[in-house]
């Protein structure tokens, strides 16, 4: 019996044979492509700077109340070895969804590096009065446009929302919300703007929809347990467990959300080798 063409719902086959297709993601509409660009325009009284301070004050207290522990381990949503941590169980449940966010990462990261390049604009700490905002973490004041946490995130969750089928995407809506989630912790740590932020999101959308495109150029043997690259993903997720570990990545009050990231990753990493195992045994002697 051939087996079925690997596509959202099917990703999970055990077959040795691998269909000669290549990975086809839902394409956006013209209207979901445009969201960047519309979300750009809307947000333009932010990044003129239109009501800043104020507005970065009013938020920052607002989001004072709230434990930083709250917000630092928000803020690992937009860190590569955070993402990589809570991302580590679609190695074995949910490959595709994983290969959709690797693929806009790159896009993601020449978006921040030549955004930051291009925009030499101070943070928040470089401009007002410390003693009038709460500062969580390290002092920065310098590179703020756009908002690299915030472009991380955002393009995660656009990238893994739109590779799953049209008809499953309505119950993953949460993806944008802890993504939003990322975006407001960094106002609420005293590191971005809201303009940062804004953009950020803009970006991060942009650089989903773009890793979504580059998703479905790939072939459909890269889901395969034993396929070289996902085992190459496998380990630069291992990779990411040490620094979760031992460090504490963008803040000290995140550590113990990072412990539970390493624990997350070990977990995953013994359900993905009992796959292979298992998908050995399948097939007899690979």
């Amino acid at each position: 019996m051939s087996p079925r063409p690997l596509n959202g719902a099917s990703e999970h086959t055990t077959s040795t044979h691998v269909p000669a297709q290549d990975l086809h993601t839902p394409q956006a509409s013209r209207f979901v492509w445009s969201l960047p660009l519309l979300l750009f325009v809307l947000c333009t009284p932010l990044w003129l700077g239109v009501w800043e301070p104020s507005l970065f004050l009013s938020l920052n207290a607002l989001f004072e109340p709230v434990h930083a522990t709250f917000w630092a381990g928000l803020s690992l949503l937009g860190n590569a070895w955070g993402v990589l941590g809570v991302t580590a169980p679609l190695l074995v449940w949910a490959p595709r969804q994983m290969w959709a966010w690797l693929c806009a990462a790159p896009f993601a990261i020449v978006f921040a590096r030549v955004g930051k390049a291009l925009i030499e604009s101070p943070r928040p700490a470089a401009v007002i009065d410390n003693a009038q905002m709460r500062i969580v973490g390290e002092k920065l004041e310098l590179v703020s446009m756009p908002s690299g946490h915030t472009l991380t995130a955002f393009a995660v969750a656009s990238a893994i929302y739109f590779s799953l089928p049209s008809d499953r995407r309505w119950r993953h809506g949460w993806l944008f919300v802890l993504a939003a989630g990322t975006g407001l912790s960094r106002i609420a740590v005293g590191a971005h703007w809201p303009a940062d932020v804004a953009v950020g999101a803009c970006l991060g959308l942009l650089a989903g929809l773009l890793g979504n495109r580059l998703l479905s150029r790939m072939h459909a043997r890269h889901l395969q347990p034993r396929a070289w690259s996902l085992r190459a993903v496998a380990l630069l997720v291992t990779a990411a467990a040490y620094p979760l570990a031992t460090e504490g990545l963008d803040f000290a009050e995140a550590l113990a959300v990072q412990y539970v990231l390493v624990g997350v990753i070990g977990l995953a990493l013994v359900a993905f080798v009992r796959k292979n195992l298992q998908h050995h045994s399948l097939t007899g002697h690979g």
